[in-house]
């Protein structure tokens, strides 16, 4: 009988666990309305219902293409492509006679943002709504929602969603991130058995690394929004400022035994910058997704966990643009059915969540159409009211291409600046024209200036989401002034460009390269790709008239691979492509070091490396593997860490770690490493790195022991106290020794750095081996608390010794943070190129 009951009970498992969670597409959709059968439904578009499969993009795309050649509801723009070559679509959806007077409508609707909208009546206007699906790959439940969403969008027939697509404009963006949802349809599919195993250990529910969260570069396209380095977030940014959305959704996942989650989040750790209307329209939002999710039973919750604090998030860049962002959060089931503790959470039903919270999302739309617009309007006339005169200015006398980079994002953003009349000096330093820019405040965007220019150091909350601050002048490492006069402002840009230099004038001695400029080092590995010689000044000197300093490169003229004019026009050639002066000298006579002397250095053709796969943070590593590829045009090999024993290293002069997840090397490859290393290679780790390094007497380290006693704090405020502690991303001063190689290039004695860990390393005794050290008082910018501010104060964020005859170099915190924090990126680049002189 016990056998019995045993076989009895083994068959009922295998029967729950062989379930059938397949659905019609009558699971999603109202039931309150009829369907044009004229337009393709998705199964007959694609080859399989919504929810059997993961979609693939390739297959996304088709559908929105039928769905617009079937519909006049429908018209579609295709705005360019990701890194991969994958289509970034637009569907604009409205009535058909919207569409016929879509320009005017567009321009009226921008208009509301402008002076003189008071004479607009909004009550004849339609809304617009911006719906974004899946800006993380591996959280699908948003773009495979948008087949059925599109779908209804096009072939629900009746009054009511007459009324909707009379009342509204929807830009319906499918997928945020095609080639992050691409990658994790793949692995999803791939796992897919027929009998669907919702086993949290198979490995369908455990991507490989680095999962497809992420783009081609492995970036976080969800914090993008405000600096826009990527393809597809300067396509979305584009499509915002053409049109101004007044409500920007944004559809997420989260872990699997959560439920649903609707904004607005936590109130507390709302930025200060958002007006109060916009969190009380939100919750007004709200109340219509509370009631369509209720209709459907399922469960949910709001005003928790998530916030509106950092303005580079799809859900909060609204925001600070006169609209209003919402942020979606569904369950993942990772695949297609995976056990919780709300029970099986199928695929279907992450849909069905995500379908209804975008429609709800229309009904309020249409609800509070007049509401919102006028919101709208009120958003931008009090931003105007409340900007005062004057200016800000911002640059670099030595450096035209980080200048120019942040001028390209303030035009990203639709941020009126103007060129400098003429060169003047604020403050101790000196703006010059084709090196600076200055920013009338009384604009449109002011609030959006105000928001990426200021330095905000009290907080309501000690809590945070994402970064606290993100000042972009000091990420730039950047000159700048809030207090200027227009009177100093000559024409506006329109038209952005680079500067070109003159070309050097031909020489018969040498050629020199100053490596203030951001794309020095760039230039530098054309010039050593070509096989010519270099060497880099150790002390500054001048020569002809012109100062120039520690780090100048020299380009000699004698004993080289190209000669005479052929040289000449080489270099004339890279400086016309990087923006990089390269000068011609007759004479190697100098005040200072001579062209001839010792304290010139020969520099090394780099062959650059770097760790990847599992154990490796993969943000870190996408963002290093970006700044070589896409910005200096240099190759790096990625080092698969799985293969990292059967690798000849002695290809390479510098291989580098970034931070890692537990440990990325085993015994054996950690032996290998040191052993390269003691051969003559340079390691550059990065972040908690620092703690391998230690371990494993690479570096010696003296990292600060904090000790975190929790004192009168209860059990249910325990989480608070300890997430206080946390360095979420704030910015700090350090003070540069600018005689040492790290720090060639830097003009300052001081320099911003980005930081969010709290990895202390103490000071050396020997002051010339802390080249960056934080100051006294080194808080800039964003939130620390106390203890570990009194922590940080005066320790160091740069560390390298020799090994063998090699060298360790460790950086506590990244210096290439989201691809915006250009002012750090020459830290690295110093310790490629000039490592060996440290």
């Amino acid at each position: 009988m016990k056998k019995l009951l045993q076989l009895f009970l083994f068959t009922l498992t295998l029967t729950t666990v062989a379930q059938d969670y397949t659905v019609d597409l009558d699971y999603y959709l109202p039931e309150d309305v009829t369907y044009n059968p004229a337009v393709p439904t998705p199964k007959s578009a694609i080859g399989h219902e919504v929810g059997d499969w993961h979609i693939t993009h390739d297959k996304l795309s088709y559908y929105m293409k039928a769905l617009a050649d079937a519909s006049d509801r429908i018209t579609l723009e295709d705005r360019g492509t990701t890194f991969e070559g994958r289509p970034l679509q637009l569907l604009i959806i409205t009535s058909p006679a919207n569409h016929n007077n879509i320009d005017n409508i567009r321009q009226n609707h921008v208009a509301l943002t402008e002076s003189g909208s008071n004479s607009l009546n909004t009550s004849t206007m339609p809304i617009v709504v911006y719906q974004g699906f899946s800006i993380h790959g591996n959280e699908p439940s948003g773009s495979n929602a948008a087949l059925a969403v599109a779908y209804y969008l096009a072939a629900a027939q009746g009054p009511k969603i007459d009324e909707l697509l009379d009342h509204t404009v929807i830009l319906f963006d499918p997928s945020l991130n095609p080639d992050g949802l691409q990658r994790f349809s793949y692995w999803a599919n791939m796992h897919k058995s027929q009998n669907i195993n919702p086993d949290p250990y198979d490995r369908e529910y455990d991507e490989v690394w680095p999962g497809g969260r992420t783009n081609h570069y492995w970036f976080d396209m969800n914090r993008d929004w405000l600096p826009v380095q990527l393809p597809e977030s300067r396509a979305r940014i584009e499509t915002f400022h053409e049109w101004y959305p007044n409500i920007l959704t944004d559809h997420h996942e989260m872990g699997t035994n959560s439920s649903f989650f609707f904004q607005p989040g936590i109130p507390s750790r709302t930025h200060p910058l958002t007006p109060k209307l916009n969190q009380e329209l939100t919750g007004k939002i709200g109340n219509y997704h509370a009631k369509a999710l209720d209709k459907i039973g399922s469960f949910y919750y709001t005003e928790e966990n998530f916030d509106d604090f950092y303005y580079g998030k799809g859900s909060t860049f609204p925001d600070i643009n006169g609209g209003i962002g919402i942020l979606f959060e569904q369950a993942s089931s990772r695949g297609h059915a995976q056990e919780s503790d709300n029970g099986i959470l199928t695929f279907p039903f992450t849909i069905r969540n995500q379908f209804t919270a975008a429609l709800s999302t229309l009904e309020a739309a249409v609800g509070m159409r007049a509401e919102i617009l006028d919101y709208q309007r009120q958003f931008f006339n009090d931003a105007r009211n409340e900007a005062s005169t004057g200016a800000i200015v911002f640059g670099d006398e030595k450096d035209a291409g980080k200048v120019n980079a942040l001028a390209e994002i303030l035009q990203r953003h639709k941020v009126k600046f103007h060129e400098v009349k003429n060169n003047f000096t604020k403050d101790g330093k000196t703006y010059k024209k084709g090196f600076s820019y200055i920013i009338p405040k009384n604009q449109r965007q002011s609030r959006l200036v105000n928001a990426m220019f200021e330095k905000r150091t009290t907080f309501q909350d000690s809590l945070f989401y994402d970064i606290s601050a993100w000042t972009f002048p000091l990420a730039f490492n950047l000159d700048y002034s809030e207090d200027v006069a227009l009177s100093q402002a000559g024409s506006q840009v329109t038209d952005l460009k680079l500067k070109t230099p003159n070309a050097p004038n031909n020489s018969n001695y040498g050629y020199l390269m100053e490596w203030h400029e951001y794309y020095s080092p760039k230039a530098l590995n054309i010039i050593l790709q070509e096989g010519l010689r270099a060497k880099v000044g150790m002390s500054p000197f001048s020569l002809e008239n012109k100062e120039y300093d520690y780090g100048t490169v020299l380009i000699p003229v004698q004993n080289q691979k190209l000669q005479g004019s052929e040289l000449n026009q080489f270099l004339a050639d890279v400086s016309k492509q990087t923006g990089v002066t390269i000068t011609g000298v007759q004479t190697g006579l100098t005040k200072g070091i001579d062209l001839g002397s010792g304290q010139f250095r020969a520099i090394e053709e780099p062959k650059v490396a770097i760790l990847v796969g599992e154990g490796v943070n993969p943000y870190d590593a996408g963002e290093i593997w970006h700044l070589f590829d896409t910005r200096y045009d240099m190759m790096i090999t990625k080092l698969d860490t799985k293969n990292f024993g059967r690798m000849d290293l002695n290809r390479y002069t510098d291989i580098i770690l970034p931070a890692t997840w537990g440990s990325a090397l085993d015994k054996d490859d950690t032996e290998t490493l040191k052993d390269w290393v003691k051969a003559g290679g340079t390691l550059i780790g990065y972040r908690n790195a620092g703690r391998f390094l230690e371990k494993n007497e690479f570096l010696k380290l003296s990292f600060k022991k904090k000790q975190d006693t929790a004192k009168a704090i209860s059990f249910e405020q325990r989480r608070d106290y300890f997430g206080a502690q946390v360095i979420g991303g704030a910015i700090f001063e350090a003070k540069l020794d600018r005689s040492h190689p790290i720090a060639f290039g830097y003009s300052n004695t001081t320099l911003p750095m980005f930081r969010n860990t709290t990895l202390f390393v103490e000071a050396d005794d020997n002051s010339y081996n802390n080249p960056i050290q934080y100051t006294e008082s080194p808080l800039l910018a964003g939130y620390i608390s106390k203890p570990n501010l009194e922590e940080l104060k005066n320790t160091v964020p740069f560390k390298t010794e020799r090994l063998g005859r090699g060298r360790v170099v460790y950086f506590t915190d990244n210096t290439n943070f989201r691809a915006f924090w250009y002012g750090t990126n020459k830290l690295l680049m110093n310790a490629i190129f000039f490592g060996d002189e440290m």
